[in-house]
């Protein structure tokens, strides 16, 4: 299974055996040099809102859960999931893929305008 890459905003369930059954929760406050800045949103066993890290590929492994990802709501998200959508058969080819991307974002955000 691919893991998405470890970003700002995500929440994780800690799936390690003392801490599955406390429900604990964390949501990524930032990513730096192979490490995540994490604070605790709930937790049965212990207290919420408290700060503690972890390394990115510790949270893309099966010890942890992605719960939620803020990116699958974001409409430019979703119109660029919707192009590559329309792109996709058997024989599409990462050319296909790249324009339908392209298209997508010419779309949203014109030419000359940064983001």
């Amino acid at each position: 299974m691919i893991r998405s890459a470890v970003a700002e905003g995500q929440l994780y369930r800690d799936l390690a055996p003392d801490m599955k059954e406390r429900d604990r929760r964390l949501r990524v406050t930032a990513v730096r040099d192979g490490r995540a800045d994490l604070v605790v949103e709930h937790d049965l066993g212990g207290p919420a809102g408290r700060k503690t890290h972890a390394s990115s590929a510790r949270l893309r492994s099966a010890a942890f859960e992605l719960v939620e990802d803020p990116a699958d709501a974001d409409p430019q998200y979703l119109a660029l999931l919707a192009a590559l959508t329309e792109v996709h058969h058997p024989g599409a080819t990462p050319p296909d893929y790249a324009r339908a991307a392209l298209r997508v974002l010419r779309r949203l955000v014109p030419a000359g305008e940064v983001r």
